[in-house]
């Protein structure tokens, strides 16, 4: 039996040294003790192993990258379970693309968890202002339900650099003083300060994006558990914005449909305004910033998109990228003036997949359409287009309320709830994707013919 010594509970660098040796040695899985104490690696009990002459072996980078998550989960196997998975690989590299296999289907699990738990501690932390000698200095306290909290020390750092701050824990608590970080013992949360001014203006700002859609629907109890609640002095508003929110919603609506014919200006500005800080989805975390319409507030002409793309969403404009210029090339062919012309999306943010330094578009999905449809349904209140074009599937479902099939709805009028018609087509980025040219001249001719019936309804 071989006896593996780490030195902390997070020690990847150990783990993935010792892993090394041991498949080097050929060591079974279960011949091997993992256990975590103050010493370095002791392998074997023979510090000269941990020297090996052996020769180097490389596995996939997404193993590597899969370890270094799975080992700060909380599962006192973890690091039994990376090595068994790391014998089966060398013996077979393919294998770690089977996330059908349950061994690996559990390592990514374990991973995911981390990933949340990192997620966690970022989104639900909450300094406190507590005065010593040194001038202004925060406290926060949280409880990490893995060993995460080294693994975010760089994101505090970056996010509160000017700051002077401790974060506490059971495990650990890191302290930065503007310059350097430091590492202390373990904490109780009798250690962190119960509370100071400055969670007014907490509770003010939580109170201006609050959105109770989330709570309704589950999506702020998934995303925010309860058991977090306690250590974050705005949750103990929810109560009320939920009551007044409703009430807030409905006015600003009344206000769009009581302007001049329902095409006011000033509501649809403050309808803008509001969507700049929409956190009814995630997509809000990663995106840039939300895209809204645009277009003048009395066009009888609406079009609606998927969402923004990698370029939209740096414009902070829709429809300006590849799609986009397609779109105006048609609706030009079409006869149809795009500055007259209401142009938005049915979700607003951007969702995409990072692929090194590039932004991968990703379908939204169903939850996240139905987050977003609720500004759709306001801009048509305020504009009441005569006649709104859906530009493929997802726009059609933010429309109609339900899943369709482009292919048997294209072409049609359809009498939208609220008055208007929508007619359903491609999106111009499924016309980007044609590899075959006479066939893709062939849809885009198609496509023009859909925007000319459309605009012929209108007399």
């Amino acid at each position: 039996m071989r006896v593996a010594t780490l030195a902390t509970e997070d020690d990847f660098d150990g783990w993935r040294d010792a892993a090394r040796n041991l498949a080097a040695a050929g060591v079974p899985a279960d011949q091997v003790v993992w256990q975590v104490g103050e010493r370095p690696i002791d392998l074997f009990g023979d510090e000269a192993l941990l020297e090996s002459d052996a020769p180097a072996f490389h596995v996939p980078r997404a193993f590597v990258d899969l370890a270094r998550s799975v080992v700060l989960h909380a599962d006192p196997q973890r690091f039994s379970l990376l090595y068994a998975a790391l014998l089966r690989i060398l013996a077979e590299p393919r294998l770690i693309d089977d996330r059908a296999d349950p061994h690996l289907r559990r390592l990514d699990e374990m991973a995911k968890a981390v990933r949340r738990d990192v997620h966690k501690m970022r989104a639900f932390l909450r300094f406190r202002e507590i005065a010593d000698d040194g001038g202004e200095s925060y406290v926060a306290w949280f409880e990490p339900e893995h060993h995460i909290v080294r693994e975010n020390a760089r994101f505090f750092v970056n996010r509160f650099t000017t700051m002077r701050w401790s974060i506490l824990t059971l495990e650990l608590s890191l302290h930065w003083d503007g310059a350097t970080l430091a590492e202390g013992p373990g904490a109780t949360k009798a250690d962190a300060p119960e509370g100071d001014p400055i969670e007014a203006v907490w509770k003010t700002y939580y109170a201006s994006i609050f959105n109770p859609a989330r709570l309704k629907t589950g999506a702020m109890l998934k995303e925010m558990p309860r058991k977090y609640w306690k250590n974050m002095p705005e949750t103990a508003l929810i109560g009320e914005l939920v009551a007044g929110a409703q009430a807030r919603e409905v006015a600003m609506i009344d206000k769009a449909r009581a302007a001049p014919g329902g095409n006011s200006d000033a509501a649809w500005a403050a309808l803008r305004d509001e969507a700049m800080g929409c956190t009814r989805c995630d997509l809000f975390r990663h995106a840039s910033q939300t895209v809204f319409g645009e277009g003048p507030v009395d066009a009888r002409m609406m079009f609606v998109g998927e969402q923004p793309g990698d370029l939209e969403d740096l414009a902070g404009r829709p429809f300006v990228g590849p799609a986009g210029q397609v779109f105006d090339r048609a609706i030009a062919d079409a006869g149809i003036d795009r500055t007259g012309v209401y142009v938005t999306n049915a979700v607003k943010h951007f969702k995409f997949e990072p692929r090194g330094k590039r932004r991968i578009h990703a379908k939204p999905d169903a939850g996240e359409v139905t987050a977003c449809r609720w500004w759709i349904e306001q801009e048509r209140a305020i504009i009441r287009p005569d006649v709104t074009v859906a530009l493929g599937a997802t726009a059609a479902r933010s429309l109609l309320g339900k899943v369709v099939t482009v292919g048997r709805e294209r072409g049609r009028p359809i009498t939208l709830d609220g008055g208007g018609t929508a007619w359903i087509t491609v999106h111009p980025s499924y016309l980007l994707r044609i590899p075959e040219k006479d066939r893709a001249e062939e849809e885009y001719a198609r496509f023009v013919d859909d925007l000319k019936a459309a605009a012929a309804m209108l007399g």
